[in-house]
């Protein structure tokens, strides 16, 4: 079930965060070292010996997954719900290790969550439980329409909850009051800025730009293998179905992860050439990576280009009528086969949208009329299909016995006029959200750097 603000419900977890463990042990009697040559010293800088032996949990990564921020307690349940709201939109299984590595990353997300919150009500910019009410509603009511209960029942389905949820959209709610007061005010851009970026648009008239999302990580030469290990596990999630949005939101260490890597539109001159190659290569939905850059690996997914001020067709404005037909329970496949066979003949000798009707009444099929249809809003598959039909002409018969089989014929199109180009409002304020973007992630390290946290 996928459900939307503008993104699926699984894609609600927060950028990740930095936390300190705190571990008392009681230190072993100590001994004077003997005097040590500068040989050793360069080979042994700390005079640490050639064996250390660690007390306590000899493996700092496995942690019980709870932790105390500022005095605030998250729990296993916090996180188990939250991880519950990833793993919903990925098909294919998440393997152990997998997962672990999600619950301490939607530990750290929940971290950042709470010194969010603590952060606005501190500040006297509380979110309260009514404003949260009102947009859990508005959520359930875009998703599941005459019916908001039906999300809670999701929730619990997939293993999460409503408060979970609601938590979440408190944080969000809180991370943008502490925005608005403490970085926007101080971003500024200047008339000189704008007017530089329109002219670079107007001469880039013509060329291609591509929208595309992004899951950066950084990597050392110490750690190099093993990040390109776990960009390699996130790739081979995304490809069984796994949400890129959700991902990058969780992985991503772009301060692109808070819009699930979303990059925007941006013309391969923009990017590293590294990635530039490769994003020249692709086409809408298709992904790829790990890409090895300076500073780390990315994984990138092309989600749309364009023509820059130039009008693209699949803006076209279409009227389209809908001619199906449905199969009763139990039908025989040979039955079945005979109807589509009759129904992909008739369709052809429709002589225009006006003799629509009788003909679908002959072939026993409804029609539903579509108006006002943008073309990039249907499958990719059926867009250039339509945009080559002529007005009248009809789509090749797709579907399944399961869920009945139609065709689209085209009535009417309104095609796109030339792109004038954004307004100076428009790039300022692109260039606004770009800093805002930049500084925000910098105000949420200093929130993560002033605070306690203990994990248990």
């Amino acid at each position: 079930m996928t459900l939307a603000t503008g993104q699926s419900l699984a894609q609600a977890v927060a950028p990740v965060a930095e936390a300190t463990t705190q571990t008392n042990t009681e230190a072993p009697e100590a001994t004077m070292p003997e005097a040590a040559s500068p040989a050793a010293q360069a080979a042994d800088p700390l005079g640490l010996g050639g064996e250390v032996r660690l007390l306590g949990n000899s493996d700092p990564n496995v942690r019980t997954a709870t932790a105390i921020v500022n005095g605030q307690v998250i729990t296993g349940t916090d996180i188990d719900q939250r991880v519950a709201l990833v793993t919903a939109s990925s098909e294919g299984e998440i393997q152990p290790d997998e997962m672990e590595r999600l619950r301490q990353q939607v530990l750290r997300n929940l971290i950042d969550e709470t010194l969010q919150i603590q952060a606005a009500e501190v500040q006297e910019l509380p979110v309260s439980d009514e404003e949260v009410e009102a947009s859990y509603q508005r959520l359930a009511q875009q998703n599941f329409g005459e019916s908001p209960e039906s999300m809670d029942t999701y929730l619990r389905l997939i293993g999460s909850s409503p408060a979970s949820l609601k938590r979440q959209i408190k944080g969000e709610m809180a991370w943008s009051r502490l925005v608005q007061r403490n970085v926007s005010p101080f971003v500024n851009v200047s008339a000189e800025e704008v007017n530089e970026q329109l002219q670079r648009l107007e001469s880039s008239r013509g060329t291609e730009e591509y929208r595309l999302g992004e899951i950066y990580l950084s990597a050392t030469p110490q750690n190099r293998e093993a990040v390109l290990q776990n960009a390699q596990r996130i790739i081979e999630q995304l490809r069984q179905g796994g949400s890129f949005v959700a991902y990058a939101r969780q992985f991503s260490e772009a301060s692109t992860a808070v819009v699930g890597g979303d990059l925007g539109f941006v013309r391969l001159a923009q990017l590293p050439q590294e990635i530039a190659s490769v994003a020249a290569t692709l086409q809408p939905g298709q992904l790829n990576g790990p890409i090895e850059i300076p500073g780390g690996y990315s994984i990138v997914y092309l989600i749309d280009k364009r023509q820059v001020l130039t009008a693209d067709p699949r803006d076209a404005v279409l009227s389209l009528k809908q001619i199906s037909i449905s199969f009763a329970p139990g039908e025989s496949q040979a039955s079945a086969e005979e109807r589509v066979r009759r129904f992909s003949e008739g369709v052809k000798e429709i002589r225009g949208c006006g003799d629509a009707e009788r003909a679908a009444a002959e072939l026993g099929a409804s029609i539903v009329n579509n108006d006002q249809i943008n073309a990039r809003a249907l499958p990719e598959t059926l867009q250039s299909i339509l945009l080559d039909l002529q007005i009248g002409q009809v789509t090749p018969p797709f579907g399944t016995v399961e869920d009945g089989v139609r065709v689209l014929m085209l009535c009417g199109r309104d095609d796109p006029v030339a792109a004038e180009g954004p307004d100076f409002e428009a790039v300022m304020s692109q260039l606004e959200n770009e800093r805002i973007g930049k500084r925000a992630q910098r105000y949420l390290r200093d929130l993560r750097n002033d605070a306690y946290v203990e994990y248990n």
